[in-house]
């Protein structure tokens, strides 16, 4: 059944023009979509930029972007990089870039897990005997002159006067040797 609107789509899938085609609006979503993500791909760095399968009159267009600099001329030169996304493989880019915002935060997140697990060590003896239940086949001598080095260190730096640079060696050895077991 066909309405009166002359963009609608019957039951066949065909508009009333007899077209297989979307409509305007989904059109436009699929358009601003686009403008969206070239948006996105300006705000990156070249580095970034080179490794996403990016022709190269795409990347010309996204570096000519990120150096202007008038209100006008950057609004102007965006759109062109939305008009050239069109033909830009824009699901391989999306998901790129997801995995770059995605893997960024698990890192992030299993750094703070060492973090808090090198504060738990240089604290209390028990989170030693917790790491080794979960690593047993960890060099513990190595692991213990570590974590006995970095008290020291932290001990030392308590006493210094302010203004007077703390030692951090340790601790970041610590923090490598935790690094190096979740591997």
């Amino acid at each position: 059944m066909h309405s009166e609107h002359p963009d609608s789509v019957g039951d066949d899938g065909l508009d009333d023009n007899g077209y297989d085609r979307p409509s305007k609006s989904q059109v436009k979503r699929e358009l601003h979509a686009l403008l969206d993500l070239g948006k996105e791909l300006i705000e990156l760095s070249p580095d970034r930029l080179k490794q996403l399968p990016l022709a190269e009159r795409l990347y010309e267009a996204i570096r000519e972007a990120q150096r202007t600099t008038s209100r006008e001329g950057r609004r102007r030169q965006t759109h062109y990089v939305g008009k050239l996304m069109r033909d830009a493989p824009a699901d391989v880019i999306r998901a790129q870039l997801d995995t770059w915002r995605n893997g960024s935060r698990e890192e992030t997140a299993a750094m703070h897990r060492l973090e808090t697990l090198r504060e738990r060590l240089l604290a209390d003896d028990d989170a030693l005997t917790e790491l080794l239940q979960d690593y047993p086949d960890t060099d513990i001598q190595h692991l213990r002159a570590v974590i006995r080095a970095a008290r020291k260190e932290a001990q030392h730096n308590a006493m210094l006067n302010p203004g007077q640079e703390p030692q951090r060696k340790q601790y970041r050895a610590l923090f490598q040797a935790l690094k190096s077991l979740a591997a």
